[in-house]
């Protein structure tokens, strides 16, 4: 299993940053919206959906609308609403965590509710990457985002294994510690005072809504892991997909993104970085 994660992440890593680094907004947006409906496929499988003829049609649906989303005029203006959406949903999944499992059931997650959800949460996040590529110095701002929530995950890991004594959810994920959390937290903190100055240029007052920025963003990468942990039990499967050896399916990669990158460009519009 671990040389299966090892050899994924191999390969997917350098070809994410070449796409990030050298493909116009356009394409790496097009590329990322067929990333979307696979998403879109495994959201089904959260909402357990069974008929293969309603899973590709609600795969479709999303594919369509995410090409719509990238053509209809005013998507600029229209963005930060979209984003101002999304992030009260993250708020409102924030508050279903200390009662769960009594909070959310299957009557929750199988209906048009979830449905719109996943169309909402894919939507915005894709258009979010997007929208941060094509800021000025958008490949740096893109990559610095990403980084926060690799590092926001790995200081996690290493700091639940050497200090975590205290569960964080243990009703929805029974390994991730508060400990480990302050320790990814603290690690992003690090990586705005260093790279986050630089990207950004930063100086006086911006030095902390950055660092305010990023340890929001960190804070809202925990919430969606630990809501897709929540789907996945109310479920009872435990990865998303398989499409990815070693590492489940792609909603279990990018629970995280989808919700810190509307944050984080909802952020920038409200700060001004």
């Amino acid at each position: 299993m671990l040389a299966q994660r090892v050899v994924t992440a191999l390969v997917l890593l350098p070809l994410l940053l070449a796409l990030v680094w050298f493909a116009p907004t356009d394409l790496l947006y097009a590329v990322l919206a067929l990333v979307g409906v696979l998403m879109a496929w495994e959201w089904t499988g959260l909402m357990g959906w069974t008929a293969q003829g309603r899973r590709r049609g609600y795969a479709l649906v999303v594919g369509i609308l995410l090409g719509l989303a990238w053509i209809v005029p005013g998507r600029e203006q229209l963005l930060p609403w979209l984003l101002g959406v999304a992030v009260l949903w993250w708020l409102f999944a924030l508050s279903l965590f200390p009662r769960f499992p009594a909070s959310v059931g299957r009557q929750h997650t199988s209906g048009l509710p979830m449905a719109l959800l996943g169309i909402l949460l894919t939507v915005s996040t894709l258009l979010s990457l997007a929208a941060l590529h094509g800021l000025p110095q958008g490949i740096y701002k893109l990559l610095y985002f990403l980084f926060i929530i690799f590092i926001a995950d790995t200081g996690a890991y290493f700091a639940g294994r050497a200090f975590g004594k205290h569960k964080l959810a243990p009703n929805i994920s029974p390994g991730k510690t508060v400990e480990g959390a302050l320790g990814g937290l603290a690690a992003t903190a690090v990586w705005a005072l260093t790279a986050g100055v630089w990207v950004f240029q930063a100086e006086g007052g911006q030095v902390w809504l950055l660092l305010a920025l990023t340890l929001v963003v960190a804070v809202a990468s925990i919430v969606g892991d630990l809501t897709e942990s929540m789907f996945k039990r109310v479920a009872g499967i435990k990865d998303s997909g398989n499409i990815l050896p070693g590492h489940g399916g792609i909603l279990d990669r990018v629970d995280s993104i989808l919700a810190g990158a509307p944050v984080m460009v909802l952020g920038l519009y409200l700060t001004g970085l």
